[in-house]
């Protein structure tokens, strides 16, 4: 296990080869997420796993700082899906719209999840956004050939975050 120290510290190490990091705090987690976001360009799918409470929107409200995108950043569970569009970003990079989806409530209509998701027409937001999907994982994978998987597991009685990041290719 790697134990990253300061999270927004560059550690020279790849971002997605899976080392657990640990993230102290909740600004910690948003730090990481703004880590996480010099990496990431139009067309990425990130899939964040992790049970209720586990940093998931605070990981997304770093990514959104990182891309420099508008809006304040919550958790869409009642809309599904948000946009945010596209603002400054540092370090020269091109700025990018964020899409964010919560798939917690996909399939709860009487219509299946993949209906439901189908519906929302990711797919065509994929090409021009950064789509950050919170309880996705094992269903919105399928919309592309390769996905960034960010899991969040949280200590027990204690805001001490473990992350792992691995980027995916479908078979």
């Amino acid at each position: 296990m790697s134990d990253l120290t300061d999270p927004r510290a560059d550690t020279g190490t790849d971002m997605f080869d899976g080392t657990e990091r640990l993230l102290e705090t909740a600004t910690d987690t948003e730090a990481f997420g703004q880590q996480l976001a010099r990496h990431l360009t139009a067309g990425d799918l990130v899939v964040l796993d992790g049970p209720l409470g586990a940093g998931k929107t605070a990981m997304t409200r770093g990514i959104a700082a990182g891309l420099g995108v508008q809006g304040r950043v919550s958790s869409p569970t009642f809309v599904i899906a948000r946009e945010h569009r596209p603002g400054r970003r540092g370090e020269g990079l091109d700025p990018v719209t964020l899409v964010h989806v919560d798939a917690y409530r996909l399939g709860m209509t009487g219509e299946s999840a993949l209906d439901e998701l189908d519906a929302l027409d990711l797919d065509s937001d994929l090409a021009d956004a950064v789509v950050v999907v919170e309880w996705g994982e094992g269903l919105v994978e399928k919309l592309v050939d390769s996905h960034i998987s960010v899991r969040i597991r949280r200590d027990p009685e204690s805001d001490t975050r473990r992350v792992q990041v691995r980027r995916i290719a479908q078979h």
